[in-house]
């Protein structure tokens, strides 16, 4: 290039910044209180610069300011009576955030800690994950700040039965269709899934997915988000030269994702020494016992420290940040967002590990991706790394629409090719904007020039 040309290039990557911190600042000042939704934003936007440069007709478009606005935001009280006959009341949210390349598609959370910034987080990283699946889905989320923990079967089925009494009047197969997230599993998706059936008078098994298999449910979606993390992540230690086998690996969290994460993991040669709930995590270097794991947390509904009736070598630590101190080769947290800042991330490092694997969502801050990101460790994204789940949820609805089940075999099949598919779009993506192995960029390119694209098609 010429001196001119240099010159011609730097200031349109000046002009693109500001464009890109423009956008930034109109989505801060519309949400100045909420952090989560602001830092999933920053961290996106961070990613786009090579593709604005490259391709005008997104800023001539302006695809971002919309992409970056929800389409709707539904907000309503859920009143619900408790065994005691008194009158409880909690807030319910459903982000409809993009409709770009299909329905909107999303899982519910019930969590104390649910709030509209987390809703629409995780609702804006919903839209690129389901790009990147390659299935026909746009992005939403939704849920509630009640908390499952300590409520009986009588209490959770009215509380569902409150909630889809006003989140049915936004959803429907073609339109909305929610799924299960962190305090929704399939007892509550059948609650939910009976009162819609009830409101509508019509079998719609494509409402929701998640569900149980004697009313629609795919066998495979339980093992999905788990499993789909550990074959991201094995595509991505393959190009490295490396594998599972033999590998030591630490997991956060010990619900569905984290299981199956282990399960797959271990089958795949690794050896599994912690895992954790929101209490604590245990450590047990002789390799964790994933059938234990799963009588305490499935069968039992008890606390993770209840393995150690069973593995008196084990130990555990109360607390949770404890066990990104734990030597490893993987690291996979699974439970929830920014649980790995600079400090753990350094410790990681210190330690030895050499793959990070996003099994939740922005589980990681953007100083931890930093940290491993420079230290050449293998680092692969939240939207792209746990993507599994809803990739086997659409299928669930493929299946829904043509009313037939596939195999477990044959869900797991595809789940490995989708989850193929992402890693190497990410890949490809990076490489074609001057940034090979950065699988943070690549998703996000991936994700987003799908979306924008259509966008523009669509002349909306």
């Amino acid at each position: 290039m010429t001196q001119t040309e240099d010159y011609a290039a730097a200031q349109h990557e000046k002009e693109v910044k500001k464009y890109l911190d423009h956008i930034f600042s109109i989505v801060k000042q519309r949400n100045p209180h909420e952090k989560e939704f602001l830092q999933a934003v920053k961290m996106f936007l961070h990613s786009l610069t090579p593709v604005f440069i490259k391709n005008p007709k997104y800023i001539q478009h302006n695809v971002l300011a919309r992409i970056v606005e929800p389409e709707r935001m539904i907000t309503f009280q859920v009143p619900w009576v408790d065994d005691k006959g008194n009158m409880q009341v909690n807030r319910g949210y459903r982000v409809q955030f993009n409709s770009a390349i299909g329905p909107y598609k999303g899982g519910l959370r019930f969590h104390p800690s649910v709030s509209a910034s987390i809703i629409k987080f995780l609702g804006f990283e919903q839209i690129f994950k389901n790009s990147l699946t390659g299935q026909a889905i746009g992005g939403g989320k939704g849920g509630s700040d009640f908390d499952p923990k300590g409520k009986s079967d009588n209490e959770i089925m009215r509380f569902c039965q409150s909630f889809m009494t006003e989140l049915a009047k936004y959803i429907g197969p073609d339109i909305d269709i929610p799924a299960g997230d962190i305090g929704v599993g399939k007892r509550e998706i059948g609650y939910l899934f009976g009162q819609y059936k009830r409101m509508s008078g019509q079998y719609h098994a494509g409402v929701l997915t998640g569900k149980g298999l004697s009313y629609g449910g795919s066998l495979g979606r339980t093992e999905a988000t788990g499993y789909g993390t550990i074959y991201f992540v094995e595509e991505m230690l393959k190009d490295a030269g490396l594998s599972f086998k033999g590998r030591t690996v630490v997991v956060s969290g010990s619900g569905n994702v984290s299981i199956y994460a282990m399960e797959k993991a271990i089958r795949l040669g690794a050896r599994v020494v912690a895992c954790s709930d929101s209490d604590g995590y245990i450590y047990d270097e002789n390799g964790i016992n994933i059938e234990t794991v799963k009588k305490v947390k499935e069968e039992n509904n008890d606390r993770i420290h209840a393995y150690l009736k069973e593995h008196k070598d084990a130990k555990y630590f109360s607390g949770c940040s404890g066990i990104w101190g734990i030597p490893c080769d993987v690291a996979l947290p699974c439970a929830t967002q920014n649980e790995i800042g600079r400090e753990e991330a350094n410790q990681l490092l210190i330690n030895g590990v050499q793959a990070v694997g996003e099994g939740a969502n922005m589980p990681c801050t953007s100083e931890a991706i930093q940290v491993f990101q420079t230290n050449g460790v293998l680092f692969g994204p939240a939207k792209a790394v746990n993507a599994g789940g809803v990739a086997a949820s659409s299928l669930e609805m493929a299946q829904n629409s043509s009313r037939i089940s596939w195999s477990f075999e044959e869900v797991d099949t595809k789940l490995q090719e989708i989850m193929k598919n992402i890693y190497n779009s990410c890949v490809t993506a990076a490489a074609a904007y001057n940034h090979p192995g950065n699988l943070v960029i690549g998703a996000d390119i991936a994700g987003f020039t799908n979306v924008a694209d259509t966008m523009i098609e669509h002349g909306a």
